[in-house]
């Protein structure tokens, strides 16, 4: 089975064939593959958000906020069990891209304000 499904407006993830039909690791890691530049795309636009961020606080104080890292990280484990991702992966993950974020809209707040 070949499947290529849209996730939004702009991005659209090439023809794979579904994990529980692959026979080959060439299958396998066209998926990956596939799955990699959709991430990409959307990791991408939610940078994006991280500079809206940067330009609409008013204060580089309020950039780290913890109470809202917690609320992310429980919307992502919520929507995780579903999804039928891991939380073992999810919650590292997206620990990480929380922090890594963080620090990509303070440079951001930095370049535009400071």
């Amino acid at each position: 089975m070949c499947w290529s499904a849209p996730l939004s407006d702009e991005v659209v993830i090439d023809a794979r064939t579904a994990p529980e039909a692959c026979e080959t690791m060439a299958q396998v890691r066209q998926g990956v593959d596939a799955l990699d530049r959709a991430l990409v795309t959307l990791l991408a636009e939610r940078q994006r958000y991280m500079h809206a961020a940067a330009r609409i606080k008013p204060s580089r104080d309020v950039v780290h906020d913890d109470a809202r890292i917690e609320d992310v990280v429980a919307k992502v484990l919520a929507a995780a069990g579903p999804a039928g991702l891991s939380p073992a992966i999810a919650e590292p993950v997206w620990r990480t891209l929380i922090d890594r974020c963080i620090a990509h809209e303070l440079g951001v707040w930095d370049q535009t304000r400071g």
